[in-house]
């Protein structure tokens, strides 16, 4: 069998995190959608399916086909949204996709799920070839199995509302049987300072070459933490589970973290609960950061702040960019959406659920407007459009910092959003009351 994570066309919802990686890159918790969906069907041949602009990206980012379908070949598609948790779901999708089982879409309400197809014809491998967003209609006549209990991630702060239960059910995949001395100063392969300090510390998990500083305090007693390969958490840092530090990341001095998971290689301080850093970014100083998500290559200056509830505690509304306008998310904590390259000045400030595109340089007294649309550069009341040639010096400037290199991929992905976003910031300024 062959596993296709598929991208539908829902997917633009997701933006601006989904302007410069496949929607199955998101980071849920520990892991991301395609690592979780990989894992729940046993890590099978793998093709990627993707819109058309991000396939060189996504390519050079996995070692898997991408739009790339052989004719005759098994194949369970799945939604690269489908959040593969254990369950009724994906036990059905397990018994699916056998060689006997007949070929069947699976739907819920007019969205495609999964479809399981024993021996792919030239016209799908075709489809999947052409990066167009793959619908139920892709399938024909097929016959169709409702799911309605599926998760799908549709909507951005559908992300915040599967982190918790993300990071406890990848602690247990990632950890496994985790008996291991309960005091946090014997495991071997790290160094824990004596005076840090592990509670519950059946459910701290801590990677070789992890370093816990003087004075830290991991404390598991909400929920499970995960300290990846060579992360530190530094003097007097409070840590509160459910929480991933990811590989190479640091918490700074301070710190006050609780229910976040925070990629590869970044940096964080202040106070910073229910937050997603995907990877490569840095929040590393004083400011408070609630109930929000960060791409790759994100910088948030000293002091920046993030409002996380409306005066008046009632729900907040969030800006869609597929449809140019805000929808109702029906929660009363939410906080920034910010896409990849994206920076702030020291003591900038976001109102609640305020959502900032891919290339975005901000500075300035006052709140930026609600939505801050691609390669925006500017104070409030003053903003222009960050020159191309610049923004795409400047990435590459700070990718050689993580000595990850500014691939000719990369460069057309960005020129290619540039260009397709020039309506969005001639419309520039759009706030909400």
């Amino acid at each position: 069998m062959h596993l296709c994570l598929f991208e539908d066309d829902w997917t633009d919802h997701l933006r601006p995190l989904v302007d410069t990686r496949a929607v199955y890159d998101l980071r849920l918790g520990i892991r991301t959608l395609l690592e979780t969906t990989r894992e729940a069907f046993d890590e099978p041949r793998t093709v990627l399916h993707v819109r058309a602009p991000l396939a060189a990206v996504t390519a050079q980012a996995h070692p898997y086909l991408v739009n790339r379908l052989v004719e005759g070949v098994d194949v369970l598609f799945v939604n690269g949204c489908f959040v593969a948790e254990d369950g009724p779901v994906l036990e059905r999708l397990r018994r699916a996709a056998r060689p006997e089982e007949p070929a069947r879409v699976f739907v819920q309400g007019d969205r495609l799920v999964a479809a399981w197809i024993p021996s792919v014809d030239a016209a799908l491998a075709e489809h999947v070839a052409g990066g167009a967003a793959l619908t139920r209609e892709a399938f024909g006549e097929l016959p169709e199995e409702r799911l309605d209990d599926a998760t799908l991630v549709g909507r951005l702060w559908h992300l915040l509302e599967t982190l918790r239960p993300a990071l406890a059910r990848d602690f247990v995949v990632r950890a496994g049987p985790y008996n291991l001395p309960e005091d946090i100063h014997d495991r071997q392969g790290t160094a824990v300072h004596p005076s840090a300090v592990g509670v519950n510390a059946e459910k701290i998990y801590l990677a070789p070459g992890a370093k816990v500083h003087a004075g830290a305090v991991l404390n598991a007693e909400e929920g499970p933490i995960y300290i990846d390969r060579e992360a530190k958490v530094l003097e007097q840092a409070v840590v509160r589970g459910p929480a991933y530090i990811g590989p190479k990341t640091q918490v700074k001095v301070g710190a006050n973290l609780e229910g976040c998971a925070i990629g590869p290689w970044c940096k964080v301080g202040g106070e910073v609960h229910d937050v997603v850093m995907h990877s490569l970014s840095n929040k590393a100083h004083a400011g408070f950061l609630g109930h929000s998500y960060l791409g790759c290559w994100c910088n948030l200056g000293a002091d920046t702040n993030v409002s996380n509830l409306k005066n008046d505690y009632g729900p907040i509304a969030l800006y869609d960019a597929a449809t140019g306008s805000f929808e109702p998310t029906g929660r009363q904590f939410l906080g920034l959406f910010m896409g990849d390259h994206s920076k702030t000045a020291i003591a900038t400030t976001f109102n609640t659920g305020t959502v900032v595109g891919t290339f975005c340089n901000l500075f300035g007294a006052g709140y930026p407007p609600h939505y801050v649309p691609p390669f925006t550069w500017g104070r409030p009341g003053n903003y222009a459009t960050y020159r191309l040639e610049k923004a795409l010096r400047v990435a590459e400037t700070v990718m050689a910092r993580r000595n990850t290199p500014f691939t000719d991929a990369d460069r057309a992905l960005l020129t290619h959003l540039f260009d397709e976003t020039q309506g969005e910031r001639l419309m520039r300024g759009r706030g909400k009351g």
